[in-house]
């Protein structure tokens, strides 16, 4: 790929869909389960997504269950993030409805006011800020050996980013969301709104054929869709730091150093006994170019955008995970 080209490309001949070269053979489901079954055995250390660091400003919250266990987080006094137990040990009220105010939760049953502080069997829960997203650590339901922070990718500078996080939640468990991205063959196949001229680089290379149990990386030359014949040629290279966690980084072209980070936290299961899984997707854009800066600054009016884009690959990619994990669990997968 060379290095110096113009961002944007103009595809000599349009191929049509169903004239592209078929991925089918290289994505073998001995590959791809392969590749899964190495980033599954990666270390986590219990740590577990719950949204977007955005959503803690002022008296905002953030409140997931995992796992089946509720868990909120605000921040308290001084603007120190704290989190624990989304139940209140007074009477059981849900936490996920009650209200900050100056930096203590509320109960809006009672008025039990919490600081983030042990107080009346409610004990906080280690948390982390990484500037794009929240963590908690829930050792009861990981039941690793717990590590001091958790495992977050090597990424651009936030505050030299324009970044956007979105949130979708699918009827699967997390290792169907990692699979899907373990899967870039399917890009321009199921994405041609997005995606066109997809090839893998260095197949042989990635998470099947990784010697130790490093899931490795897989690298590909894609060209994301712009207008018509207009698009942007990029590669971009897929790791998995930890088990929940994929992340797509552009390595040459437009946007080198860019990431795609996608998270898979598992909610536990809805009234058919089904699991539930959210994913949370974290977009950090960045380019050498000199109008990058004064293009951050619009970064209110770009976040919705990218939003929206990841919204409508992440309703395709969730059928793909929510397929997956329908049948696997009828028997019928052939992974």
């Amino acid at each position: 790929m060379n290095r110096r080209r113009l961002p944007l490309s103009l595809r000599r001949s349009a191929v049509p869909w169903e004239r592209q070269r078929p991925t089918w053979r290289d994505a073998r489901p001995a590959v791809i389960a392969g590749a899964l079954k190495r980033t599954q055995a990666l270390p986590s250390g219990n740590w577990y997504v719950l949204g977007a660091s955005r959503a803690l400003q002022g008296d905002g919250k953030l409140a997931r269950t995992v796992a089946g266990q509720e868990v909120v987080v605000w921040r308290g006094p001084g603007g120190r993030l704290v989190g624990g137990p989304g139940i209140c040990p007074h009477l059981g009220a849900p936490l996920r409805d009650s209200p900050v105010r100056c930096g203590t939760l509320v109960c809006h049953w009672h008025g039990l006011a919490l600081d983030g502080r042990p107080y009346a069997g409610w004990s906080p829960l280690p948390v982390h800020d990484d500037g794009v997203l929240v963590w908690a650590r829930l050792d009861a339901v990981g039941g690793e050996e717990p590590t001091h922070e958790p495992v977050v990718p090597q990424r651009p500078d936030p505050a030299r980013a324009l970044t956007a996080v979105h949130t979708a939640v699918g009827v699967c468990e997390p290792e169907d969301i990692v699979a899907n991205r373990l899967d870039p063959w399917h890009g321009a196949w199921f994405h041609p709104y997005s995606f066109v001229d997809l090839t893998m680089v260095d197949p042989a290379g990635g998470p099947a054929d990784a010697a130790d149990n490093s899931p490795g990386s897989l690298t590909v030359d894609v060209s994301f869709k712009v207008a018509g014949r207009l698009v942007v040629p990029v590669r971009a290279v897929f790791t998995a730091p930890e088990p929940r966690t994929v992340v797509m980084r552009i390595t040459e072209g437009e946007g080198t150093g860019s990431v795609v980070e996608t998270h898979a936290t598992p909610l536990g299961t809805d009234a058919a006994s089904r699991p539930r899984t959210a994913v949370t997707e974290a977009v950090l854009a960045v380019s050498p170019r000199p109008g990058f800066t004064t293009v951050r600054r619009t970064a209110p009016l770009l976040r919705p955008l990218l939003r929206a884009a990841a919204a409508r690959l992440w309703r395709d990619d969730l059928a793909y995970a929510e397929r997956r994990r329908h049948l696997r669990s009828t028997h019928q997968y052939p992974g």
